[in-house]
Order: structure tokens, then sequence, then C-alpha cells
């Protein structure tokens, strides 16, 4: 049964949809299938893998208000092993219409289950928000993966984060766990950079990953060419720090 990771963080422009597409792509050159699925009413993920958001008939918006399945809304991409569920821009009514709803809570849950078997690893690329979007997201996943930019507000953003987390697990989903926590946009030579370090150190060492993700020109540039960044430029630093981001996160899920 493959295992449901939501990509969360309710701060923007931390390298959330970022890691989203060039992690899926690098676990799909792994060998390992993929499906990402794009709950960001953005669509960045979307147009990252290079689907139009006007020729999709089933998006991740019908998934919630459960008038469709993950199997027949995911596209299968031009990219080794990953398939996308793309998002649309009726994804930022969703909020509203999921009120009104009996399992407002589960819709996502219940619209993956359908495709669990058919994938090893199942990407929800949350919106920045910690509304009933991302809540259904973490309702439906196993464990929670967090990209944190180096930076002043990370650790606040953080602990608002863990505490939805245990909200969520106290009320929905009592096996969710953290999956880990990813340093992108990182500078060592900066001293705030390690300040923040030693803070996330000190308080999830055991979940926060070894190999970090540089600022790079090639990995901002890769998404207007609709190509993760292993096919945009392989030789990168950005490509170079996914792939080893995928390698470490087969290793501690031990199935690569």
């Amino acid at each position: 049964m493959g295992k449901i990771i939501s990509i969360v963080n309710q701060k923007g422009g931390v390298g959330k949809t970022t890691t989203a597409v060039n992690l899926a792509s690098a676990i799909g050159i792994e060998g390992k299938k993929v499906l990402l699925v794009d709950a960001d009413p953005q669509g960045n993920s979307t147009s990252g893998y290079g689907i139009s958001k006007k020729e999709t008939k089933l998006t991740s918006y019908e998934l919630l208000i459960g008038k469709g399945t993950a199997d027949t809304a995911a596209v299968k991409t031009e990219y080794k092993n990953v398939d996308v569920v793309p998002s649309s821009i009726n994804l930022a009514a969703a909020e509203v219409d999921l009120i009104e709803m009996e399992n407002r809570h589960a819709q996502l849950k219940m619209a993956l289950a359908s495709v669990r078997e058919k994938y090893d690893y199942i990407f929800i690329d949350c919106p920045p928000s910690l509304g009933l979007i991302t809540i259904n997201a973490l309702n439906a996943s196993d464990t929670v993966l967090v990209p944190i930019q180096c930076e002043y507000f990370a650790l606040e953003g953080l602990s608002q984060l863990t505490a939805t987390v245990r909200q969520v697990k106290r009320l929905y989903n009592p096996t969710l766990e953290i999956e880990g926590i990813v340093l992108t946009m990182y500078d060592g030579r900066l001293n705030l950079t390690q300040q923040v370090v030693g803070e996330i150190k000190k308080y999830f060492a055991t979940k926060l990953y070894k190999t970090a993700i540089p600022r790079a020109v090639r990995l901002s540039e890769a998404p207007s060419y609709g190509m993760p960044i292993q096919y945009y430029d392989k030789r990168s630093k950005g490509s170079s720090a996914y792939n080893d981001l995928a390698k470490e996160f087969l290793k501690k899920n031990r199935r690569g």
C-alpha cells in the first residue's frame, strides 16, 4: 500500500511546491511509482509538470467535493513514474463548499483510497494555510514533510504547524507523524542560517534531513519550462540536492 505524505508549510515562498515537484520527480527516477496531488489553488505543481490547467477535466477540487476519484483525475506525465492530480482555480472555493459537507475532513482520504495500491508514494502539495484543504490532506496522510526556509520566522511557523498536526492526530488521524524537515534556500555562510539550524536541531534533531536545498537560479527557472529540475538541468546544484534528498527519503522509508 502506498504511503501518503503531505508537504506542508502555512507560510508561502518557502520552497514547498519546488520540493513537491522535484522530490516526486527524483523518487520517480529512482524507480518508485509516484502520484503528486496538487491541492494548492495556485496550481504551481500542475504547471511545474507542464500540465495545462485549462485542459484538465477532473482536478483536486472534484476530489475534495466528492465528485471524482484520484484514479480518474490522475494525469500521466512525460516524466518517469510520476502522475499528477492537477489543481484548478475552483479549488479556492473548496473551503466554502466543504463547510456544508458531512464528512468535510475526510473527503480527500476517501478520494485517494482507490489509488493507494497503484503507487509507492503519494505526495500532496498543500496550500500555504492551515484551513480545511490542509486538514483534509493531513487526515489523508501517513506523514507530514515540512520544507523550511532558514529565516527568523521559520521556527514560529513550525510550532504552529506542529500544533495543527497534534490537533489532527487527536481528532481524526491518530497515526499521523512528522516525516521530516527539509531546509530550503540554504546558505551555510549566513550566521542566521546556523542559528535557525541549531534551534531546529534542539527540538527536531531526528527529523531534520541531512540534505539541504541550496538557493539556485536553475531551480527557480525550471517551472517556467514546465519541467522538474532533473529534466531541465540534471547537472545543476538543485538537481543534485533533490536527488540526494530522494535517496535519504527512500533510505528512511527502507524501500529504496
